[in-house]
């Protein structure tokens, strides 16, 4: 049956028709005629006929502008669609729901985690505000999940284990469940002949408001200058491939240089890994450090930086290898955009240790630049307020200072051109220079993490004084970082390459809006904008249909 308009004369009448077929012939029969079709609308009688129909079919749901009353809710669908088959595909559901057969808790802990690890890639902030940033979002299986669910969450990560699992704990901390998280999933993506050659290892601190844990909350060298807050120490530990292995927390007054052999031992131990390659940044080493990496029971190999400033027999180094002509040219200087950055290499040996010179010609020029511009500064100061020189450490180092004058030194300020686009690398390995450089460039992965951790996710401030809770806070921004370590691998397969805050926007802005009326519902989904469609297509997965029954 359907509907049909029969013009008579002047006016148009609304009929009901049917089709049959008679022998070989279709033929049309009117069942009935509705009335003039201006009369109807005048009166509302077409809508309110549509209504009446629509109640006894088991699909139709119509909206009727003005004369109906139904029911509409609108989420944000992208990042739970993307991140929920995110959070499976790596393991990390399948690895928490295993440590939670036995634990009998009143709400599901898992879902409640990953709630936490989703506010914390787009919006962050507090726990407390994740609990009302969900409102307007589609999560599976969080509608139950309350506040102090969150806490317990949080509380259960940072769990300290019981005694016998105690060995593998560092000197600075205790070892918690989210270190048989971390050893899950490292599990989970290892087959039986596969390893990682080389680890990365940085470390960075998180300041309190409050006093911070009861053993976390210390004060020390703050990396935020926020020396007036207590803070805590967290290192970050990456493969090769820049996928976090796992992170370490630690009082505030942790000093740097005592991290890495406890943190070598652990990973060896954890992970059943004895053969890697230590990659750390200048400020973990000391000669206690390298000598213990190469003692008889570790034989670990090491790429640090060198302070080159501040060691004697290193600055003596490259003042006797200033000829750049002697060194090996690993990348040239270009002008396009995607070009790598300059680079030259020379092996040095200094007391029978192994040291890699490089250097970088543009950033040679910008140090240059600096410099300059900080000496000009300088004249003019000392020209009008020279005790003002005394605090600033950028200033200091360029002047002499006796008991009634301060000047500048033109010799310190010769001597400093020496390091303008170099810096050492000291190593044990048999690699080639140029080898030993790039993996050594390949720590702004971790650097990165550290900016991800500090601006993207905005894990600090940490507003929990329990240590449980801290560190299970502190951990939820670590399983954020493997999720969008696992969505850049996605992208970068497929050949995209995308901004963070666009692909946080685009997928924000993919919406349902579900509509109910007399106990039916449709659900429409808004149109993808931006890079959301490529991000889709990217992680494989399917976009929900435009118009689909609830």
């Amino acid at each position: 049956m359907y509907p049909r308009i029969k013009k008579s004369g002047k006016y148009e009448y609304l009929q009901i028709c049917e089709s049959r077929r008679e022998g070989e012939k279709v033929r049309q029969r009117v069942i009935g005629t509705l009335g003039r079709l201006d009369r109807l609308h005048a009166k509302g009688e077409v809508e309110n006929l549509v209504r009446s129909l629509a109640k006894y079919s088991d699909r139709a749901l119509l909206v009727l502008s003005g004369r109906s009353d139904p029911k509409a809710v609108t989420y944000k669908i992208g990042p739970g669609l993307i991140f929920e088959r995110l959070w499976r595909r790596t393991g990390i559901k399948q690895v928490i729901d295993d440590l939670l057969l036995n634990r009998n808790y009143s709400f599901r802990v898992e879902r409640a985690i990953f709630l936490t690890v989703l506010h914390r890639l787009f919006i962050s902030g507090s726990d407390r505000f994740a609990d009302r940033w969900r409102r307007d979002y589609r999560i599976d299986g969080v509608d139950r999940i309350k506040l102090h669910h969150i806490y317990r969450a949080m509380a259960w990560l940072g769990e300290e284990l019981s005694d016998p699992a105690k060995r593998d704990a560092t000197p600075f901390s205790p070892r918690c469940t989210k270190d048989l998280v971390e050893e899950g999933l490292f599990s989970s993506h290892r087959d039986l002949f596969s390893s990682f050659d080389l680890v990365f290892f940085d470390t960075t601190s998180i300041y309190f408001e409050g006093a911070g844990g009861a053993t976390l909350g210390n004060r020390g060298n703050s990396k935020d200058r926020r020396s007036d807050l207590k803070q805590m120490v967290v290192g970050v530990t990456l493969d090769d491939t820049g996928r976090p292995i796992c992170c370490e927390m630690w009082p505030g007054n942790t000093a740097d240089i005592k991290t890495l052999i406890p943190v070598t031992d652990r990973i060896r131990k954890r992970f059943h890994v004895q053969n890697f390659c230590v990659v750390a940044d200048r400020g973990m080493i000391s000669e206690d450090t390298i000598n213990q990496l190469e003692s008889p029971e570790r034989k670990l190999s090491y790429i640090f930086g060198v302070r080159m400033r501040k060691v004697k027999k290193i600055r003596a180094a490259i003042g006797e290898h200033q000829d750049l002509t002697t060194y090996k040219e690993v990348y040239p200087e270009s002008s396009a955009s995607k070009a790598p950055a300059p680079l030259r290499v020379k092996e040095v040996y200094v007391n029978s240790r192994r040291y890699i010179l490089c250097y970088n010609s543009k950033q040679a020029r910008k140090d240059a630049l600096d410099r300059e511009a900080i000496v000009e500064h300088l004249e003019e100061r000392l020209k009008s307020n020279k005790k003002s020189l005394i605090g600033n450490k950028g200033y200091r180092k360029y002047v002499k200072m006796a008991r009634d004058t301060v000047e500048l030194d033109k010799e310190k300020v010769s001597a400093e051109a020496i390091f303008d686009g170099k810096w050492v690398l000291q190593t044990n390995l048999d690699w080639p220079a140029e080898q030993i450089a790039l993996k050594y460039k390949e720590l702004w992965q971790i650097e990165h993490a550290f900016r991800d951790i500090k601006s993207l996710l905005e894990t600090r401030p940490v507003y929990h004084k329990l240590d449980e809770t801290i560190r299970g806070h502190v951990f939820c921004t670590f399983l954020a970082l493997i999720l969008k370590k696992e969505l850049e691998n996605c992208l970068e397969k497929s050949g995209y390459n995308f901004e963070w805050t666009d692909i946080k926007q685009d997928l924000s802005s993919l919406q349902e809006t579900i509509i109910t009326e007399n106990d039916k519902a449709l659900a429409i989904r808004s149109e993808c904008q931006g890079v959301c469609g490529s991000v889709f297509k990217a992680a494989k997965i399917a976009l929900p249909p435009t118009i689909r029954e609830v």
